[in-house]
């Protein structure tokens, strides 16, 4: 019996191959079929795992590359580097960073830093107990020095700095200290000037100009705040206003007797501070450090003497050891000063006269006495100029006559409106 077909050796026409299969024949397809779709699937899986394996090694590779090379790219950041190796088992090696900063503001401290000095007035003081007399700190503060001239270094700073002082003493920026010497003063611009042997003064501050600084101009204030402890401290600001007039009381006795034109900044100004050095982004001197309004409701309000004010003071104390300026020979006393029951019955003041200066005494001998002023004048005039206190009679004696000058004063005397002419002679008091 035979299993096979009788055709089966038959040579098929067309139509036989495309439509006549055994069924061993199917699943015999049906087997190679399976076949290619399990070689399929495996080479899927195989795919699979490649990508895996791949990209685990890459994420390896990555780290060994950054763990060789990061300590290379830290020692290539802006700075100075330095090592240190610790011995022990193992060496560990410490990196540190050191980065050098240079700005507008640290360039010119470093220029001018050095002529930045401390100033201490030493004065003499008596034991109450045993009567004997001592020599002892009354106080500190800055200076800046300015030039040096014939072996001498000449310093600026205030005159309440130095005033009273038996003996000065001064600090250098590099702890250097030089018995100073006072070349001058004056107490209406609160400026002195003093002078050390030169031989240790390595910097000395430039000159800039006050006029053309802007208000909101950046400044940087250099001084000893509370003394020595805190030598050439820097604190920084800008220019809040300029041309203020702050009234002052020079002799302590409650009354305002001057009026100084400063500049207004807000970079701290403190006690010791006083004498120190106002200066512009670009190192350049334009002040000399005066006062602060110390309330405790107000912040930020320091002033500095203009170094356009302070250059011809200075000058003029290089020369002759004080400011010679009119005088006229007379006391004063703001009338507002004045009860009013005096006004009346001494003064005899007509009602409407409310403001201006009493001539409280007269200078035997002086161009007041010789023009005929007498006490107890009230002066309510000066030169054309409307005179209400004695801060208007100095501003416009000191700032706008000269000394040999002839002006028209109106004063009221007994009630009555008189009219003077005074002749300004030469002197340092009113």
């Amino acid at each position: 019996m035979s299993y096979f077909n009788d055709n089966e050796h038959k040579q098929p026409n067309e139509n036989e191959s495309l439509n006549s299969y055994s069924p061993l024949q199917e699943r015999l397809q049906r087997e190679q079929e399976e076949e290619s779709k399990r070689r399929a699937n495996k080479n899927s899986g195989g795919k699979k795992g490649g990508y895996f394996i791949s990209g685990l090694a890459g994420v390896i590779v990555g780290a060994l590359v950054m763990w060789l090379l990061l300590p290379s790219m830290v020692g290539q950041l802006p700075g100075k580097t330095t090592s240190h190796t610790k011995n022990g088992d193992s060496q560990t090696t410490i990196t540190q960073t050191a980065t050098e900063v240079t700005t507008d503001i640290t360039s010119a401290v470093e220029k001018v830093s050095d002529a930045v000095v401390g100033i201490t007035n030493i004065q003499e003081v008596t034991d109450f107990w045993n009567q004997r007399s001592a020599e002892q700190e009354a106080g500190s503060g800055s200076g800046v020095i300015y030039k040096i001239e014939d072996n001498k270094a000449f310093v600026i700073t205030n005159y309440h700095v130095v005033e009273g002082a038996k003996q000065l003493e001064v600090t250098l920026a590099d702890g250097t200290k030089e018995e100073a010497t006072l070349v001058g003063s004056d107490i209406w611009t609160d400026l002195a000037v003093i002078s050390i042997k030169s031989e240790n003064v390595k910097v000395v501050a430039e000159f800039g100009d006050s006029e053309v600084l802007k208000q909101g101009e950046t400044v940087i204030a250099i001084g000893n705040p509370l003394g020595l402890d805190f030598y050439g401290s820097v604190t920084t600001g800008v220019i809040s206003g300029k041309d203020r007039a702050v009234p002052v009381d020079l002799n302590a006795d409650g009354y305002e007797d001057w009026e100084t034109e400063v500049l207004q900044t807000d970079a701290a100004i403190n006690p010791g501070n006083s004498g120190g050095a106002l200066i512009n982004i670009a190192g350049d001197l334009i002040g000399i450090n005066s006062m602060k309004i110390a309330e405790s409701a107000i912040e930020g309000l320091g002033f500095s003497i203009p170094i356009n004010t302070v250059i011809p003071i200075v000058e003029e104390l290089e020369q002759n050891g004080e400011v010679k300026r009119p005088t006229m020979g007379i006391g004063l006393l703001d009338l507002t000063e004045v009860p009013a029951f005096y006004q009346q019955q001494t003064l005899r003041l007509p009602e409407e006269v409310t403001t201006g200066v009493v001539v409280s005494e007269v200078v035997r001998g002086s161009s007041a006495d010789k023009a005929g002023v007498q006490q107890y004048d009230v002066i309510v005039e000066m030169d054309g100029q409307k005179i209400e206190n004695s801060i208007d009679l100095r501003q416009h004696l000191y700032n706008e006559t000269d000394i040999g000058d002839t002006l028209p004063i109106k004063v009221y005397r007994q009630g009555k409106l008189v009219e003077l002419q005074l002749t300004l002679t030469e002197g340092t008091t009113l």
